[in-house]
């Protein structure tokens, strides 16, 4: 499965610090497709983590719906059918659960603005992320599976870092050395 099968409306989604921005960011620019980063619309710019209403959310989330040539990164699955009724494509990240820890960890420890962060906000570590990319990511992993399985638009599965570098190399993706094999 190639970029070109994914279309014009590409909805990634994947556990806590899977690579979804960052992979979002390499095919809008190779694409020329707009990036949506659900977390950004989620919460409130300039605040640690604080979430916007569910109305707020939803009226963020759906205004990006209408554009004809997008890239949406997160999870979100109570919203999720919207995306997919717009979609034209879906990628799964499922890399190992300590290749998202390291990530998580090297995020907040190193000083630069990674993609999709929300505007004035540095990522610091906490303790409740550490649990939730340690505990939720299990149950999240099988409920993805599934998800995957009942989709019925072109789509692909990325579930190790080498599948994740032979995407990248496949499609001519430009992307962060994060991507790696390890």
């Amino acid at each position: 499965m190639t970029l070109d099968d994914l279309g014009p409306r590409i909805c990634i989604m994947g556990p806590s610090n899977s690579g979804k921005s960052t992979l979002a960011d390499a095919i809008s620019r190779a694409r020329g497709l707009k990036t949506v980063h659900l977390d950004q619309l989620s919460h409130r710019p300039h605040t640690d983590w604080l979430l916007r209403s569910p109305e707020e959310f939803k009226a963020l989330h759906d205004a990006e719906l209408v554009g004809s040539r997008w890239i949406i990164e997160g999870n979100y699955s109570s919203l999720l059918p919207q995306r997919l009724e717009r979609a034209t494509g879906f990628i799964l990240l499922d890399v190992p659960t300590p290749v998202s820890l390291y990530r998580y960890l090297r995020r907040c420890w190193i000083k630069g603005g990674r993609l999709g962060a929300l505007e004035g906000n540095r990522d610091s570590v906490k303790w409740s992320m550490i649990r939730h990319i340690i505990g939720a990511t299990r149950s999240n992993r099988d409920r993805y599976k599934h998800l995957f399985d009942d989709i019925s638009l072109p789509k692909v599965a990325l579930t190790s870092t080498k599948a994740l570098a032979n995407f990248y190399r496949v499609n001519g993706l430009k992307g962060s050395r994060s991507y790696r094999h390890y």
